[in-house]
């Protein structure tokens, strides 16, 4: 059963509001997988600029891994010659014994405090790293246009900034270890080897490639199922996501069973791709150990031919001991690397769907000389503007009207006409396809949007309010507000009342999305929200929608008297709400088909009048 559901929810909801109003939602123009195929060089060398900046740390773990396995290197040796000083019943030399065993201690002691050095460095320097990826991740969030997070499934982009992220950590921390102390191992191993041998020693060398064919056709052959499996993890998480964020209303269309068979399925090819990647990869440990074991059993048969007849080589049985401890510690880094291979396997797929939301076309940068409003008045202009979400499929069609400061706006018309995207348009969610938007004389495009914003105050039918308390929720817009200020705003917005009978008043805290308070309530907290901030343009979509008709006069006046002086566009679909306005849009399948009073619409009997009459005439 594919998914049914897409993604809504969060802060993409609070700009984008009701998806029918937005003509069928926006276009996928930038695929997050378009990345999925990087080349594992690539992501190598991308990874390693995040840990250029870390390098101090990079340099002290290199340098400690390297004195902690030439220290272990070094006991092989000791053991060695300490056995040859054992020759049988009574003839052991303690006194060259004694000063090898001190000597081993102390070795033994420096690998060791060596050893937990490059561990911490090696903790810090992917920490560190995960830190700097994760906080570019978020900031790159916060720069993508709407259409991409109205295009993909919000639990996706949050799986890629917290799950892949954590996955890059782990697979870059087990990874430099193996780095650091597996090169290190090598050639120390090969350089003791051959100081005691040639011939012993070439004969480990000549069957090293064969452990590592057998690992490299393993790996190549998993790491298309890891890339599948977290693409997988990341569809689940946005279907666990939406499901648990729309819990009521699921359960008031007694969805929860059909929900569940949508979960099962997805868990279920998660389960399948998750299956066969760990099972191809659970084969490199046992397999490399196979020819590590043969390895031992060669070069145990060849150093006893050794000391037994003295060719190919003339060795001791303690230099036979010695170069056995060297076959395991020499093939010990191919072993480890396979053993990490899941985690380095999946860290590899999490970089690239990380860095392919890091590559995602971000929105159009702001000018680089912007213009401004020094006197902000609010007065609005759309000249000619086309727009469309979808390429070919036009929404708005040459969009012309005029708001005088102090003007009240009001757009009416059915579902799906455009009444919401011309508000996106003016605070730039999204750029105009033709045509230019003013705000008091000023082409919007030439503005940065962080000025443009902060000349409107928007109340949208979606509440959105974070866990937080109430204060903090009115003052969002204005962080440094008084409790006085705060107060005010919410006794104009008529929520003072019920905020002073919650728990705690004002400090109450509230949970995500408005927790236990009702739609009517968030409401009103969105709304003295605005009135706190006291914009100079008001933004109104549907405001009072989720509020009984008792407090929605109430708010209606608080509105009238917010109103005054300022500039307001008001999207209603009850048409009593805007009788009052200086002028009404009326639009229809993307045009302003009429404009107008509201007596002066009603008289002219057009489409307004049939949209006033099928309301109230029953």
């Amino acid at each position: 059963m594919p998914n049914p559901y897409s993604a809504t929810g969060g802060a993409a909801t609070m700009v984008a509001t009701v998806r029918g109003d937005m003509g069928g939602g926006g276009n996928d123009r930038n695929d997050l997988g378009q990345t999925s195929g990087m080349p594992a060089g690539q992501v190598l060398r991308r990874l390693g600029a995040y840990v250029r900046p870390h390098a101090v740390s990079c340099v002290l773990s290199f340098v400690a891994s390297a004195v902690s396995v030439v220290g272990q290197l070094y006991v092989p040796i000791l053991i060695g010659r300490a056995i040859d000083l054992i020759v049988g019943a009574g003839q052991v030399d303690f006194a060259a014994l004694a000063p090898l065993t001190v000597r081993l201690a102390v070795v033994v002691v420096m690998a060791g405090v060596a050893q937990w050095l490059s561990g911490y460095c090696t903790n810090r320097l992917t920490y560190e790293t995960v830190r700097d990826l994760r906080v570019e991740a978020y900031d790159k969030l916060r720069s993508l246009p709407l259409s991409t997070l109205d295009s993909h499934a919000h639990g996706d982009l949050l799986s890629r900034v917290v799950n892949d992220v954590d996955q890059v950590g782990d697979g870059l921390l087990q990874g430099l270890t193996q780095l650091f102390t597996g090169v290190i191992t090598i050639v120390g191993t090969l350089c003791f080897m051959f100081s005691i041998s040639v011939p012993v020693g070439l004969v480990v060398v000549l069957v090293t490639p064969l452990s590592i064919l057998v690992a490299g056709l393993i790996a190549r052959r998993s790491a298309s199922s890891f890339k599948d499996q977290q693409a997988l993890q990341g569809e689940l998480g946005g279907y666990v996501e939406e499901m648990v964020g729309n819990q009521k209303l699921v359960s008031a269309f007694a969805h929860g069973h059909q929900t569940e068979e949508g979960f099962r399925e997805v868990n279920s090819r998660l389960y399948t791709s998750g299956e066969h990647a760990q099972f191809v990869s659970s084969l490199s440990n046992p397999s490399t150990r196979l020819v590590n074991n043969i390895t031992y059993a060669v070069v145990a048969i060849v150093g006893c031919t050794c000391v037994i007849t003295g060719a190919p080589s003339v060795l001791s049985v303690g230099q036979v001991q010695s170069f056995l401890a060297y076959a395991n510690q020499y093939m010990k880094p191919f072993n480890e690397i396979s053993a990490v291979v899941t985690q380095v396997q999946t860290a590899f797929a999490s970089a690239r769907r990380v860095f392919a939301l890091l590559d995602a076309e971000e929105e159009v940068a702001d000018p680089a000389e912007p213009e401004h409003v020094e006197e902000p008045r609010g007065e609005l202009d759309f000249s000619h503007v086309d727009f469309s979400y979808v390429k070919d499929k036009p929404l708005l069609k040459d969009i012309s009207f005029h708001a005088a400061p102090g003007e009240r706006l009001a757009l009416v018309g059915p579902t799906g006409c455009g009444k919401t995207t011309l508000i996106n348009l003016l605070l730039r969610f999204y750029d105009v396809d033709a045509g230019t938007i003013r705000v008091d004389g000023v082409d919007t495009s030439q503005l940065t949007r962080a000025e443009l914003r902060s000349l409107f105050g928007m109340v949208l039918q979606d509440t959105w309010l974070f866990e937080g308390t109430v204060r903090d929720n009115i003052a969002y817009g204005v962080p440094d507000a008084t409790q006085e200020q705060v107060e005010d705003a919410a006794k104009r917005a008529h929520a003072h009342k019920f905020i002073v009978q919650l728990p705690q008043g004002y400090d109450t805290v509230i949970g995500e999305e408005g927790g236990s308070l009702s739609q009517g309530q968030r409401q009103l907290l969105c709304i003295a929200r605005v009135m706190l901030a006291d914009p100079k343009v008001l933004l109104l979509d549907e405001a009072t929608s989720s509020i009984d008709t008792r407090t929605e006069l109430q708010v209606q006046d608080a509105f009238d008297r917010m109103m005054e002086g300022r500039t307001s566009l008001v999207v209603a679909h009850r048409l009593s709400t805007i009788r009052n306005a200086d002028c009404i849009l009326v639009m229809r399948d993307g045009h302003i088909v009429e404009s107008g009073t509201h007596d002066e619409l009603l008289a002219r009997g057009g489409f307004y009048a049939k949209l006033y009459e099928s309301q109230f005439d029953r």
